[in-house]
């Protein structure tokens, strides 16, 4: 996600100079300094001086050495973004302080200025910092400022979402194979079907439910194809699949 979002601010338009990278393995630096242009440092302290933000891209179970590691480094006005999943900005303040943090969860369209994020503040996090939080995560798309306890189900549904449409479109591609089509022609009759009905849905002010009524006609080809999916239990496992994911969101949280 932190790749994801870095490569979404340079398309964005912001200057390599602007931002400074932290990794912990230097050929991981050296291809992140090739591929990006931007200064990339070993040394967590030296990578956040004098960065108005503080973007934490690392897994959920590595977030509290990152942190101890930066307790005293971070400077008064600086705001400390999260973007590792189920981790809570409680667990921040405890170990950094009154340090303003806003957590963040965006996913993965980032990378071509799609992104949509849900922002939550901290306790010590006023407007201001959730307006620097917005600036960063609003150059890779949509943001969406919120309650804190409301992060885990975006995370479940937006910020694993995107898993759950490539999964779809890898199970359209093998079913259209199947009833003939060339393995190029499905993919491009699905990833394009997938496009368009995505831009429908955000591109006009019908619900998910009325577009769907509109392109089932009554003893028609749509109308076979969601019985089986309403008789299969589409919607049952569509919900057990976010409610695992809000879960282990929560684990990790309390894993790290």
């Amino acid at each position: 996600m932190g790749e994801a979002l870095v490569s979404g601010l340079l398309s964005a338009a912001w200057e390599p100079a602007e931002i400074s990278l932290c990794v912990r393995r230097m050929d991981r630096g050296d291809e992140l300094a090739h591929k990006t242009s931007c200064v990339v440092s070993l040394d967590p302290v030296e990578a956040v001086a004098s960065k108005d933000v503080v973007v934490v891209a690392v897994k959920p179970r590595d977030v509290e050495g990152l942190l101890k590691t930066l307790s005293g480094g971070i400077a008064e006005g600086q705001t400390v973004v999260s973007l590792a999943a189920g981790v809570t900005t409680g667990q921040y303040e405890a170990l950094l302080g009154a340090v303003p943090v806003v957590r963040a969860m965006p996913n993965t369209p980032a990378l071509v200025l799609e992104s949509v994020t849900g922002l939550a503040a901290g306790s010590y996090a006023g407007a201001e910092h959730l307006d620097r939080a917005r600036e960063v995560m609003g150059a890779v798309g949509n943001v969406r400022i919120m309650e804190e306890s409301l992060i885990d189900a975006v995370t479940a549904v937006s910020g694993t979402g995107p898993a759950y449409v490539f999964l779809l479109a890898e199970a359209l591609t093998e079913a259209a194979m199947r009833e003939g089509l060339p393995r190029d022609v499905a993919e491009q009759f699905v990833n394009q079907t997938i496009r368009g009905a995505g831009h429908l849905l955000t591109d006009t002010s019908k619900s998910p439910a009325r577009l769907r009524y509109e392109v089932t006609s009554p003893g028609g080809t749509t109308a076979a194809a969601m019985h089986v999916l309403e008789e299969k239990g589409f919607r049952a496992v569509v919900e057990d699949a976010v409610r695992a994911a809000a879960i282990r969101a929560r684990e990790l949280g309390g894993d790290s």
